[in-house]
């Protein structure tokens, strides 16, 4: 393989027209240029340069590495600036994965945030089921509270973002529609439920708080939808248990209400790809959640 490096050398020597010329514009003795020129001809396997005068010229194989190197020059100068952008945070893409609650409230305004920093740099975003994606730069997820280590294994740093408390989703005319402040979750045990989750993090976060209450709720109605299981518990078939960021919409017909007794909390992480701390465009965005 012919080497980059040698090739420039070969143009500095047929751009100036001589070995010496050469040398002093790259700061280098004239033996090392001709002995660079000589490794160059045996990796080409024909001579590149002949005696022109008092200097050289190049020979046809010498002229055509001489346009390549020329080519080459521009690229490699091109990628030095395309990599210092980069490693700026003024362009590039990094990818984000996030789940369907985190977007209104979260992504969307550290997004409006990030791109006030960042305009160059594209971030593909995309929504996901709120497990980790190993090919994202970044993906809010959820875990359960004092869920592990930050630094966990495959790679990925945990970054903790919010605690996102549930609360009680009663249908208007409840018996307990009539408290101001907050119901027991103990008083919940003898109701039908709506089940809002699927199995995960999520819903381990609620079934641990009925647990520490001393019951295990019966779903008699399965929904993984907020949206729907509002209009499920409106209808009078249950109660529910919601995340505050779920509630950005509500129905009519339903009362929202703080629990307590314990108060089921779901985290909301970011995990980022070590490698891709390395960028200041992820880390810029991961500042924007958090500030968020």
């Amino acid at each position: 393989m012919l080497d980059v490096r040698r090739l420039q050398v070969l143009r500095a020597v047929v751009t100036s027209g001589s070995v010496t010329a050469a040398a002093a514009n790259l700061g280098y003795t004239p033996s090392a240029v001709s002995q660079q020129i000589g490794v160059l001809e045996k990796e080409a396997g024909i001579a590149l340069l002949e005696r022109f005068g008092r200097g050289v010229r190049p020979t046809a194989a010498g002229r055509l590495l001489t346009e390549h190197a020329a080519v080459i020059g521009r690229q490699v100068a091109e990628a030095e600036t395309a990599l210092a952008d980069l490693r700026a945070g003024r362009t590039g893409q990094i990818s984000v994965r996030y789940f369907a609650t985190a977007g209104a409230d979260l992504v969307a305004p550290a997004l409006a945030r990030f791109r006030t920093e960042h305009p160059g740099v594209r971030v593909d975003l995309r929504i996901a089921d709120g497990a980790p994606d190993e090919e994202a730069d970044l993906t809010l997820a959820v875990r359960r509270r004092g869920g592990g280590p930050d630094s966990a294994a495959d790679g990925l740093r945990w970054v903790h973002l919010l605690d996102d408390p549930y609360r009680a989703v009663l249908p208007r005319g409840h018996s307990l529609a009539d408290r101001r402040t907050s119901v027991d979750l103990a008083e919940l045990a003898a109701e039908a439920w709506v089940g809002s989750e699927r199995p995960g993090p999520c819903l381990d976060a609620v079934l641990d708080a009925c647990a520490a209450a001393g019951f295990t709720p019966d779903i008699a109605v399965e929904c993984e939808e907020y949206g729907t299981a509002q209009g499920f518990v409106a209808a009078g078939l249950g109660v529910s248990l919601i995340p505050l960021t779920g509630l950005g919409t509500r129905h009519p017909n339903v009362v929202v209400r703080k629990v307590r007794g314990p108060e089921p909390v779901r985290s909301i992480h970011a995990a980022v790809r070590e490698s891709s701390l390395a960028l200041p465009a992820v880390r810029g965005l991961l500042t924007a959640l958090q500030e968020v």
